[in-house]
């Protein structure tokens, strides 16, 4: 496209379009206010300024400029684009979406100073007719097999351990209560001695072998285990050892479930009475996470349909910051939990193999907002304080502080765009050929 000239008496831009997304912005900053920021930032330097044969203060211009030199120019570079950015943007008519990039000239007293803009805009779209568009909706369902399931789970959670007969060998099952020592080659060596560790044998907690060599053991009885470390083991200095712990059986217990009845109902909480509330509030809870998930499918499957009969050019600096917002946020949840080295290790190929997935997301939230302005919706006050509300009972937070921490940090905007891209995705559904299938199989 032809470039496109405009201006004032001191800033003369001339517009480019480069792509769909991108504008380079050509600004002129006039001589005369280039010479005001030399002479601006030479005066207060000059307050600072400490030259041999000078009183503070008195230092002469020239001689401010040679001793500050290049840096003189850096700095008056800096306060002209910061000071004529914003106008030369305006006057382009361009709204960034992100930090725009610039290349610069030097500037030099009685001249005048240019520098470009490249510019990333958001792409014009051109949304499909809507009814057009299909989705799948999974149906809810909750079986009495799951019901009986979590009931199960339940009831394991519940769980008593009463102590056997001193006759009792411990097998598979039982929990055993133990004190060991840990030694390699007749040397203890740090963290293989404990006392009272509660062991549920068959569980796989402890080294290979080591559960297997409790089989058959009394309670008070004495037992030598042999075992030997994984080659594998998180501490090298154990991995692939032979070991011996010297173990004393202290009790044996056997696992004792509750009866499926009104009495563990009572159990659970004051908010039951019969095993029919448990059952009602387990179905509950099933149909509100199935309902999400089919939620979730349902708008996955209209917006991919929704990006294959769009075409429209991404700006690259929102995809960039995407993946860098999506990279901080694994950050912050995996550091401490894992090694340095191995999550430096894996935000690395995130940034590698993210790249694609972040797109989508811009792509996704850049038809949002089309679907939303196309039938103008917007939050309002009362919708953004529900889900304020709805995320500090998610959270388990007080919902005033909730708003608090919003209106201080300045999270409100943030929360009415989600409220709008909610109400898009349900206008999506709305006019969208929707149907309802099967839901997947678990694997």
């Amino acid at each position: 496209m032809a470039d496109v000239e405009t201006g004032r008496d001191d800033i003369q831009i001339e517009t480019n379009e480069i792509s769909e997304v991108v504008r380079e912005i050509a600004i002129e900053v006039a001589g005369k206010r280039v010479d005001a920021a030399f002479g601006r930032v030479v005066n207060e330097l000059r307050k600072t300024a400490r030259v041999k044969g000078f009183r503070p203060g008195k230092v002469p211009a020239n001689v401010v400029k040679q001793m500050y030199g290049e840096g003189l120019a850096e700095e008056i570079e800096r306060q002209l684009v910061r000071e004529t950015l914003a106008d030369a943007v305006e006057l382009a008519g361009v709204e960034p979406v992100v930090e725009p990039q610039i290349e610069a000239e030097v500037p030099s007293e009685g001249k005048a100073f240019r520098y470009k803009a490249r510019i990333e805009i958001k792409p014009s779209i051109e949304l499909p007719e809507l009814s057009a568009l299909s989705g799948e909706r999974p149906r809810v369902e909750v079986g009495d097999d799951e019901l009986l399931t979590e009931l199960e789970s339940l009831r394991e959670r519940s769980v008593a351990w009463v102590e056997e007969d001193e006759e009792v060998l411990a097998e598979n099952g039982h929990q055993v209560t133990i004190d060991f020592v840990g030694s390699i080659d007749g040397v203890e060596f740090e963290g293989g001695s404990a006392e009272g560790v509660d062991l549920e044998l068959g569980s796989g907690r402890m080294i290979p072998g080591f559960e297997d060599e409790l089989i058959g053991a009394k309670s008070g009885e004495e037992r030598d285990l042999n075992v030997t470390f994984p080659e594998d083991y998180g501490n090298e200095e154990l991995s692939g050892k032979a070991a011996v712990f010297k173990a004393t059986v202290t009790a044996i217990k056997r696992k004792e479930l509750p009866e499926l009845d009104d009495d563990f109902a009572k159990d659970l909480g004051e908010e039951f009475e019969t095993l029919d509330d448990v059952r009602e509030k387990i179905r509950e809870g099933l149909t509100s996470q199935r309902q999400h998930a089919s939620d979730h499918a349902l708008h996955k499957s209209l917006l991919d349909d929704l990006v294959t009969r769009t075409s429209f050019e991404v700006p690259p600096g929102m995809v960039e910051r995407q993946l860098e917002s999506q990279l901080q946020q694994f950050e912050q949840q995996m550091q401490g939990r894992v090694p340095e080295t191995d999550l430096r290790a894996r935000l690395a190929q995130m940034r590698e193999e993210g790249w694609d997935d972040a797109k989508r997301r811009v792509q996704e939230g850049l038809l949002l907002e089309a679907v939303a302005k196309s039938v103008e919706l917007e939050a309002t006050e009362e919708e953004i304080d529900a889900r304020l509300d709805e995320m500090a009972a998610g959270q388990g937070v007080d919902a005033k502080l909730m708003h608090d921490m919003a209106n201080a940090q300045g999270w409100r905007p943030a929360v009415a765009a989600e409220v709008v891209d909610r109400k898009a995705l349900d206008h999506l559904t709305e006019a969208a050929n929707v149907t309802d299938v099967d839901p997947p199989e678990a694997d």
